[in-house]
C-alpha cells in the first residue's frame, strides 16, 4: 500500500506564497510522473501543474510564471511553489503521484487535499 501526505496549505493574502508538499510512503518501488491538481467549491478538479521523473515540466496557463513545481526523488516527494498567490487560486489542492509498487503494479494515487484560501 502507498501512502500520499500533503502539507503546506493555509490562508493568504493575494500577493503572497505558499509551499505544498507531497511525500509517498510505503510499498514502493518507482515514482513516475507526479502532479499536482486543484478543485475550486462548485468547479471540476483541474491540473494545476506536472513533472515527470525526468524532471520535465508542465502548468497550467493560469498559473504559468507564479507557480514552481520539484521533486526531490530521495524523498518520494513533490513540491508546489506557489507565489504571486490570486484569489482565484483558492482551491483545496491534490497531489497525485504514479507509484509501481513492490510487486510491480502501476497505480495512480491521491493526496487526502489540503486548503489553500487566498483572501485578505
Amino acid at each position: 500500500q502507498v501512502r500520499l501526505v500533503e502539507s503546506g496549505g493555509g490562508l493568504v493574502q493575494p500577493g503572497g506564497s505558499l509551499r505544498l508538499s507531497c511525500a509517498a510512503s510505503g510499498s514502493i518501488f518507482s515514482i513516475g510522473t507526479m502532479g499536482w491538481y486543484r478543485q475550486a467549491p462548485g468547479k471540476q478538479r483541474e491540473l494545476v501543474a506536472v513533472i515527470t521523473n525526468g524532471g520535465t515540466t508542465n502548468y497550467a496557463d493560469s498559473v504559468k510564471g507564479r507557480f514552481t513545481i520539484s521533486r526531490d526523488n530521495a524523498k518520494n516527494t513533490v513540491y508546489l511553489q506557489m507565489n504571486s498567490l490570486k484569489p482565484e487560486d483558492t482551491a483545496v489542492y491534490y497531489c497525485k503521484v504514479r507509484v509501481t509498487s513492490r510487486s510491480r503494479s502501476l497505480d495512480d494515487y491521491w493526496g487526502q487535499g489540503t486548503q489553500v484560501t487566498v483572501s485578505s
